[in-house]
């Protein structure tokens, strides 16, 4: 069926081979894509510069550990579900989005296996509970589980003046949640008619605000204010500048829960590539792409090979590179074949913070460990840290930071009798001009020396066995990440919908993009979505035929 779509035939009658497609870059997005080329009925090829899968998703191991490096929150289950149960040369583009059942408030999954039937035979994805617990400087903690009484008694416990503006909020993030994700969340703004068409509606939910001043009104406690808009620092974005349609993450946990794959994230990367390779695809590892070969001038550019740093020559008849889209266009592209994407503008977008993360592995024997698998840890200033980081780009000598410590879940990932965690800090990219080969020794002791004085590990400092860390230049020099950012072009307003990159190019044809510099934008999920959004362009660019289904009527369907 699709398979004579894509053969083509000569004047004869004879058949051509198979369309050929090229991904740069074997992350999340890049993996995502891959699969849905292979149900297009192409041939597809995945370039990856490390010696494996994941990019940012990529797995440490060391001493009998095994850490993953990258994101290790997963939600929304069912766009995994859907990728792990597509077949070679059936694209299944043209279902719904959001099928109603996943929309059922009594769905959401508390306890057992998370994950669907063709996702249990790749990967055993369990829910987490609670989805955070946050910590405040003085001590004390919130637990976020999404559940809404006991998400109230703890406001109740803070801020019992709280109450009525949680009622406010809640309402009118599930607002933006049903308008801004289930109904818009796919839509691909390839111009400003796409955009201005849901612009009123935008406005009149208070969604253009910046996210920390949209949960000011509704809140007067501190603590408060910061457990429900810390959330996009996970995607990259600064809670002070996004803008508040971002306040929809709140619902999309609270909807389809927080979840961990057992073999942490990379057992899930695994898993998609067993899926991609099932379904006929390539990887090819240490193959680091050098420069991207265009044909035709004009209107009548084309993308037709990719060329690696050992000189190989690769034709395609697309590529699409799930790399960082500044360094995409400004290093792999000639300058005359890309218009649209001027040195200036691609030097002037604004990317998101970087990290400085900490590997480490401890004794656990004897040890009382009363910490949860997600752990927010804020510092004594929040939005003066958050200045310092975004606006100012300097080290602060306090820090907020996100503990994980998958082996509470999962004890395989350590040797017997000890934890593994990493603890992610968020710093200032490389426009900062902080020389990380002198501060990152220090910085990192402070960091676990804290833990260790405060007592969220007791006794650290003697039960550390394993220790290794990252820094910006690790997403410069080894990701290849502009500036060293963590997460792409920082999600503010102006770099949002159509001002946000896009998933097909304005200059070159059989040119694509795809994972968090993309629309929608940053995040696991995102970058699962913005994979079927550029997966769609690509259909309708090559004539495979499918009809998008109407998006459901999502009110008052989804979790209260």
């Amino acid at each position: 069926m699709l398979r004579s779509v894509i053969k083509r035939r000569t004047r004869k009658g004879a058949a051509l081979e198979r369309k050929k497609a090229i991904v740069i870059g074997s992350g999340v997005g890049g993996l995502s894509l891959g699969i849905r080329l292979q149900s297009l009925g192409f041939d597809t090829t995945i370039f990856e510069k490390l010696d494996g899968p994941g990019g940012r998703a990529y797995v440490r191991r060391a001493e009998g550990f095994t850490f993953d490096m990258g994101p290790t929150v997963i939600t929304v289950p069912h766009f995994i579900e859907e990728l792990f149960a597509l077949e070679r040369d059936q694209p299944a583009l043209d279902k719904p989005d959001f099928p109603a059942a996943v929309l059922d408030e009594n769905r959401r999954i508390t306890s057992g296996v998370s994950g669907g039937p063709a996702t249990s035979k790749y990967v055993q994805i369990i829910p987490i509970l609670p989805f955070y617990r946050i910590y405040f400087d003085d001590g004390t903690h919130f637990d976020y589980d999404g559940d809404p009484e006991r998400t109230r008694e703890q406001i109740r416990a803070i801020a019992p003046e709280d109450l009525e503006g949680y009622e406010r909020f809640h309402r009118d993030a599930r607002a933006i949640f049903e308008r801004g994700f289930l109904e818009l969340g796919f839509t691909y703004f390839r111009d400003v008619p796409s955009m201005l068409r849901i612009a009123p509606d935008l406005v009149k939910l208070d969604a253009v605000r910046p996210l920390f001043s949209f949960v000011k009104r509704y809140f007067k406690s501190d603590k408060l204010r910061q457990v429900f808009s810390f959330e996009p620092l996970l995607v990259g974005g600064n809670p002070l500048a996004v803008p508040a349609i971002y306040a929809m993450i709140h619902f999309v946990e609270k909807t389809w829960g927080i979840h961990f794959a057992m073999g942490g994230t990379g057992a899930l990367v695994r898993g998609f590539v067993r899926k991609f390779e099932e379904l006929g695809g390539t990887m090819r590892y240490g193959s680091e792409v050098a420069r991207i070969e265009i044909e035709g001038s004009g209107k009548h550019r084309r993308a037709t090979a990719v060329v690696p740093a050992d000189g190989s020559r690769h034709p395609a008849d697309l590529v699409a590179s799930n790399g960082d889209y500044v360094n995409t266009y400004l290093k792999l592209i000639d300058r005359v074949h890309r218009p649209s994407h001027p040195d200036i503008r691609l030097k002037l977008a604004r990317q998101s913070m970087s990290l400085l993360v900490v590997y480490f592995g401890f004794r656990s024997d004897g040890l009382n460990l009363d910490l949860r698998h997600h752990n927010i840890i804020l510092g004594p200033r929040y939005e003066e840290l958050l200045k310092d980081i975004f606006g100012r780009k300097i080290l602060a000598e306090d820090f907020s930071q996100y503990l994980h410590i998958p082996s509470i879940t999962d004890p395989s990932l350590a040797p017997p009798g000890h934890h593994c965690a990493y603890t992610l800090v968020p710093v200032p990219h490389n426009g900062s001009g902080l020389d990380w080969s002198k501060l990152a020794d220090p910085f990192v002791d402070r960091v676990l020396r804290f833990l260790d004085e405060r007592g969220y590990i007791p006794g650290l400092g003697e039960r550390l066995v394993y220790k290794s860390f990252i820094t910006p230049d690790y997403f410069e020099h080894t990701l290849n990440s502009r500036l060293g950012n963590g997460f792409g072009i920082e999600p503010v307003l102006w770099q949002s919908a159509y001002f946000r990159p896009h998933n097909k190019s304005e200059d070159i044809a059989n040119f694509y993009l795809v994972g968090a510099n993309t629309q929608p934008g940053g995040g696991t999920p995102a970058v699962m979505m913005s994979a079927k959004m550029t997966a769609r362009e690509i259909a309708r660019d090559f004539d495979i035929p499918f009809d998008v289904v109407d998006r459901p009527q999502v009110r008052g369907t989804v979790a209260k």
